[in-house]
């Protein structure tokens, strides 16, 4: 299976080199916050924006970054009140596939 990085490189291989090397390079290892407040952040953005083709692996990386399963179950909620239900209920099915796939 080709992963989405592949796909990337093959189609723009510049857009794959600035997710290389300047968000995942730069911003996220920028020492003003921690890689689990970026986590955090990115989720509920995601969410907000209704960008569900990027939240299984945010989603995936924000619990490696510590970010528990009932937090991003708590965030969920919390955005609900600000960017709306329909984006929280779409956020919960790919919640549990991600949470199911590490057996959590």
């Amino acid at each position: 299976m080709t992963s989405s990085r592949d796909v990337m490189k093959e189609i723009s291989f510049k857009l794959a080199e600035l997710t290389d090397e300047t968000l995942f390079g730069d911003i996220w290892e920028r020492p003003e916050l921690s890689k689990r407040d970026r986590s955090l952040i990115t989720v509920a953005v995601l969410q907000a924006l209704y960008r569900t083709g990027q939240l299984p692996g945010h989603l995936n990386r924000a619990l490696e970054n510590g970010v528990t399963k009932e937090e991003l179950g708590e965030l969920i909620t919390h955005v609900a009140f600000y960017a709306g239900w329909p984006t929280a209920a779409n956020v919960v099915p790919i919640a549990k596939e991600v949470f199911d796939g590490r057996g959590q």
